[in-house]
Order: structure tokens, then sequence, then C-alpha cells
């Protein structure tokens, strides 16, 4: 995948995948973050978080892993990158699944991905599926939502860029194809890119409905002490008209 970022529709889709993950990651903080895959492209160089570290199953990689079985501790990263990983990979769910356990509670994870409803992804259908990116599995934007909330993930953005066909002689024309197709067919940008964000359901205590009128009904009457009670008053009156005969 890094030698065919080298080539000129590579380079292409490179240009928006680093400029949307330099915008994003700008605002998410945290202290720990982790990007799989591409090692040789730092997407997280513009992140705030103080310890950034890339992954991937390759030799030379800062940290060599198998990305379905991190050898991370749960809940200890703030942040996770999967630039086109998933495509690429015969685990996909084992992967998502091993993300939701690495990260925090309202930690974040950034996906990008080739949209199969594009010109990307119609021309990977005619061609021989032979090479870097034609030989990855596209994954529907619906089918991926699918798979994040039921893992807990709540999706906060997604967004779409590359819109011109994948050949060298209409990536001249860029600006125009790309200003067209963000205006009438936003849906259908040949990447996508989505932010979600790990949910963790929180405990709420659940008091009792009472029925004050029951309530009322329940509690014992308590007598009044400026009040005195009826031998008491009968008693009273007696020593009053014993004292009024002396």
């Amino acid at each position: 995948m890094s030698e065919w970022f080298a080539t000129t529709p590579g380079g292409y889709v490179l240009d928006y995948e680093q400029a949307w993950f330099d915008r994003s990651v700008n605002d998410i903080f945290g202290y720990n973050a982790l990007q799989l895959g591409l090692s040789g492209h730092d997407f997280l160089r513009n992140s705030r978080i103080p310890l950034r570290f890339s992954g991937e199953d390759k030799t030379g990689a800062a940290l060599r892993l198998c990305a379905d079985e991190l050898p991370i501790a749960c809940g200890s990263l703030d942040l996770v990158l999967l630039p086109h990983l998933l495509e690429f990979s015969a685990l996909p769910h084992a992967i998502l699944r091993e993300v939701e356990r690495v990260l925090r509670a309202e930690g974040s994870l950034i996906i990008s991905g080739f949209n199969p409803h594009s010109l990307w992804g119609l021309h990977r259908t005619m061609v021989r599926r032979q090479g870097y990116p034609w030989c990855g599995h596209f994954i529907a934007l619906h089918r991926l939502r699918d798979w994040l909330s039921l893992l807990g993930f709540e999706v906060a953005e997604i967004s779409f860029d590359a819109y011109a066909p994948p050949f060298q002689q209409w990536l001249s024309r860029t600006d125009l194809i790309e200003s067209a197709g963000k205006r009438w067919w936003p849906a259908s940008g040949g990447v996508y890119f989505v932010h979600a964000i790990k949910r963790v359901p929180g405990m709420r205590l659940l008091k009792p409905s009472w029925n004050a009128g029951l309530v009322k009904k329940l509690l014992p009457v308590a007598p009044k002490l400026n009040n005195p009670q009826r031998g008491d008053t009968a008693s009273c009156d007696n020593n009053v008209n014993r004292l009024d005969h002396e």
C-alpha cells in the first residue's frame, strides 16, 4: 500500500488522507495514541497527545504486533487510527473487537477506507483485482456502521474525499471534480473517513416511586407535647375545682 501511495493516483488519495487526519487528530486529547498499519506515513503527526506510536506486523515497525491480538492493556489508549487496515485484513471484526478492548471509555477511533459505492469501487469491479488497492475488500459504510454499533461505538463524524476517477488523465482536473462531487454527490467520494467514540453506559440509582398519600397513612402519629392527654385533662379539672372550693 505504501508503494501504491508513491504513484500518481496514490499520491492524490494520500494528500486528502493526510490533510483529514491532520485536522481531526488535532482536536482529540489524552495520553496515548496508536496508529495501526501504514507506519511509513505518520498520520498522528499533528496530534497533541504526548505518547504516539505506530504498529503493524512488519519488520522495522516501532511496535511489531498482530492487529487482531494487541499486546496492550485494556482501556489504556485514548486514540486509535486504522488507515485502510480493515479492508486488507482477513479478520476485520477481530481487529475492531481488539480496538474496543484497548480504548478507554470516550476514546476515539478513526477509520479510513475505500468507498465501494464510488467510481473507485466501480473501477475495482471492472478490472482484475490484483495489486493495491484493488486486491482489498472494500467495506460498505453502512456495514461498517453496523459493526461499530454492535461494539458500543457512536459515530461522531463521516466525511468523503477523492471524487475524481482513478485515472491519471482525470487527476489533473481535480479542483472542478472535487467541488462538483462535494456539492452534488457528497457520499460518492472514493475514500471515506469515520470518527467513532467508544461509549460505556453508566449506572444510575433508581429510587422507588413512593405513594405520598399511603406514606402519610402508614407513618405513626406523634403526640403533641403542648396538648395534654385526655386522662391528664380530667385530673387537671379536678385540681382546679378543688382549689376553687378551698
